[in-house]
């Protein structure tokens, strides 16, 4: 930054680094890596958000979110050990995915503030609707439930809808491009680090 003002053609600018330090300092400026945004051009986006909003703030005991979290690879990664001196543990720097890889089908009970779910190999309708049953058991009172969900097609299958219907299960879809209105995204970030 510094060159870059030495060297500007329209005004030339000499600081030293320190001053240049502080001046960022001052006013807060770090040296970041960016990072992507894509916002949502879904028509309905304002409706699902309020509809996400309301089953939160209202019903939180009756609010569950669900998604699929992966794809997770079983592979070693590097940490610290004990081992003889100048003699440390080497782990292969490439390695083939001999055991797959695994998806987690996570359920969050946002009034509980309880997060479950099953890994699986793959996504399919057939483990949405299983993780919708598993949300369902857990208020066995019959009194309708909320689980927030987004667009991914293995999520809206005729299956899923008709059971949802039969079982007082309403889903709240997320806006295309708005995951961060699902709850669960934020149990996701640590589960990442854990994994």
């Amino acid at each position: 930054l510094a060159a870059y003002c030495e060297g500007n053609p329209v005004r030339r600018v000499r600081i030293g680094r320190e001053r240049l330090r502080q001046i960022l300092h001052h006013h807060k400026i770090s040296f970041q890596r960016t990072r992507t945004w894509k916002e949502s051009a879904d028509p309905d986006r304002e409706a699902k958000l309020n509809r996400i909003e309301e089953v939160t703030t209202r019903f939180p005991h009756r609010c569950f979110a669900f998604d699929q979290f992966g794809p997770l690879s079983i592979r070693p990664c590097h940490g610290t050990t004990w081992a003889q001196r100048d003699r440390p543990d080497r782990l292969p720097a490439t390695y083939r995915r001999t055991h797959g890889i695994r998806y987690f089908h996570g359920c969050y009970s946002l009034g509980d503030d309880l997060l479950w779910g099953i890994t699986r190999t793959r996504k399919g309708g057939d483990h949405t609707l299983a993780a919708l049953k598993s949300i369902r058991s857990a208020r066995p009172d019959g009194a309708p439930i909320y689980a927030i969900l987004d667009n991914l097609s293995a999520n809206k299958t005729p299956a899923i809808r008709a059971w949802a219907n039969k079982n007082k299960v309403e889903l709240c879809f997320t806006p295309t491009y708005a995951s961060w209105a699902n709850p669960i995204e934020a149990q996701f970030g640590p589960l990442r680090s854990f994994v």
